[in-house]
This record gives C-alpha cells, structure tokens and sequence, in this order.
C-alpha cells in the first residue's frame, strides 16, 4: 500500500467507525447508580445537594427554599487512551491485525464512567459527600433534622438486609418528616452473588420459611467492586437524583496524529491514534443510598 494523505485518510475513517461501533455496543452499569450531568465549565457547584423541595400548606406568603445550604463542586478530569500503529503494517497492508485495538479502545471509553462511579461507590466510606461527612456515615445531619445514618458494619445476610432497608425508609428530612424513601437496587461485588440472590430470588429461606423480601429489590452483581468482597450497598434509584453523579464535559473523542510530518512519523514509524474525554464524578444524596463494608 502506497502511504500517502489519501491512504491515511482512509485508515483513520476505518478506524473511526470501529471505534464508533465498539463505543455504542458497550453496556456501561454507572447509569443504573448515577445521574448524568452535561458539564459546561471547568468545575460544576451542585448547591441543592441537601434539600429536597417539599410541599406545604400554603398560608400567607410562599416560602423560599433555600437551595444553597451546601457547595459541592465536582471539577472535570482529562483522561486518554493511546496506541502507535508501525507505519510497515500500513504499508504492507496489515492493519486489520489492530482492529481488536482500535476496538478495545471504544469499550474503554464507554465503560470508563464505571470505573468512576463503582470506586466512588467502594470508597464512601472515607470520601466526604456534601455535607462533609463521610458519604456512608453514622452522623448525618441536615439543618435541624435529627442525626441519621446511612452506614452497617456487618455482613450481608436477610437479618441486614431487612435493617438497611427498614433504616433508608426511616429516613427523615431538615423538619423531621418522612423523606419516603424506597430502596429498589441492591448492589454487590461478584463475592456475594450467591447470597444477594438467595436474599432477592428465592422463594424460601434456608429454614424454609416464605422469603417476603423476594423482589423487593434488584440485583446488580459489579465487576468492579472485586476485591471488596464484604461490601454491599442497598441504593433508591427512582427519583430524579441518583445516588451519584457522573459529570461529562467532552464525550469520547477519537483522534489521530498521522500527518506524514509529524515527528512520531518521521522519528520513530509510528502513527499514533487514540481517545480523549474529560469528565469525573462525585457524591449526590447520601440519603439514597446505605452502604455496609461487612467487617463484622
């Protein structure tokens, strides 16, 4: 193959849409947890992170609610992925050997938001979310509302189950009222397969009995919670605020440096492709989410 504009215009076009193809096949799980946000700037401030507008008995005036308790920015994050192609290949006419390449690259960026959100996930109970307590915690507190928790020590069993459950419905707002929360997700590293479905799937105990919390809750087994094998989180994914936020300023972008006179071609025989994004995540309500690192 003769190497010239032309010829590499073709390359990076092929190269385009498998890597097009590869992006929109990948079945990400961060939009199951996450809310996204379209980030405009360099940092995005989320100051109604902490109030949840309720309705009142209207008497006299309308009362303003107050949305800006808490600052809480999540700042964007530049992230590439990068591969050399040897300019021999092109031109003896080998590139289909790198089509797994230019293809990985796709999935990897597709599935780069589940890196982000799942660690966010794994370390809450060290990272600080909103109100400057640790994201799973014992003491949460919102204006005058009463010290609540969102945070188990121990294992995964039915018994737990039932107590994070019947404690995220407890949950009570600024004024002390029912925030109504209804967790509808359990989420759990591929160590506690087995038991989440025991607890979710089966029709009876191990003594037996009824199991009446079957299908009280979905099941999303994470491959990237390996590792935290005793960690388990209950989420409520149904209101309009997940649990997380993933903040995107720049989808996925494939790029190339191929010009003939770049110094990576004339240097070193290498045409160079690749993938950059900028986004990150952070926390959104605590109060959606329970999370127990099963340490007892």
């Amino acid at each position: 193959m003769i190497i010239n504009r032309a010829t590499l215009q073709s390359v990076y076009k092929g190269f385009k849409v498998i890597f097009n193809e590869a992006l929109e096949a990948a079945k990400p799980l961060y939009d199951q947890i996450a809310t996204t946000v379209t980030s405009t700037t360099r940092e995005e401030e989320y100051k109604w992170l902490g109030r949840m507008p309720r309705l009142r008995e209207w008497i006299g005036d309308r009362v303003v609610q107050n949305l800006s308790a808490f600052g809480y920015t999540i700042k964007n994050r530049d992230f590439e992925a990068t591969v050399a192609i040897d300019r021999n290949d092109i031109e003896d006419d080998t590139i289909g050997v790198y089509t797994p390449v230019i293809q990985e690259l796709g999935r990897s960026a597709a599935m780069h938001p589940d890196e982000l959100i799942f660690e966010l996930l794994a370390k809450g109970f060290e990272n600080l979310c909103y109100d400057g307590q640790y994201f799973f915690d014992t003491d949460h507190k919102d204006g005058d509302g009463p010290v609540q928790s969102n945070r188990g020590t121990a294992k995964l069993s039915v018994t737990e189950y039932a107590k994070a459950r019947a404690a995220m419905m407890s949950l009570k707002d600024e004024h002390g009222r029912p925030l109504g929360i209804i967790p509808d997700l359990l989420v759990v590293p591929p160590a506690l397969e087995q038991t989440a479905l025991e607890i979710l799937q089966a029709e009876r105990t191990a003594s037996g009995a009824t199991n009446v919390f079957r299908n009280t809750a979905k099941l999303l087994v994470a491959p990237q919670l390996a590792g935290y094998d005793t960690y388990w989180f209950l989420l409520c994914t149904s209101r309009a605020v997940k649990p997380f936020i993933y903040q995107r300023r720049k989808a996925p972008e494939f790029v190339a440096k191929d010009n003939l006179n770049d110094d990576n071609v004339f240097f070193n025989k290498q045409f160079i492709y690749g993938v950059d994004t900028r986004e990150n995540a952070g926390y959104g309500l605590w109060q959606l989410a329970w999370g127990s690192d099963g340490s007892v």
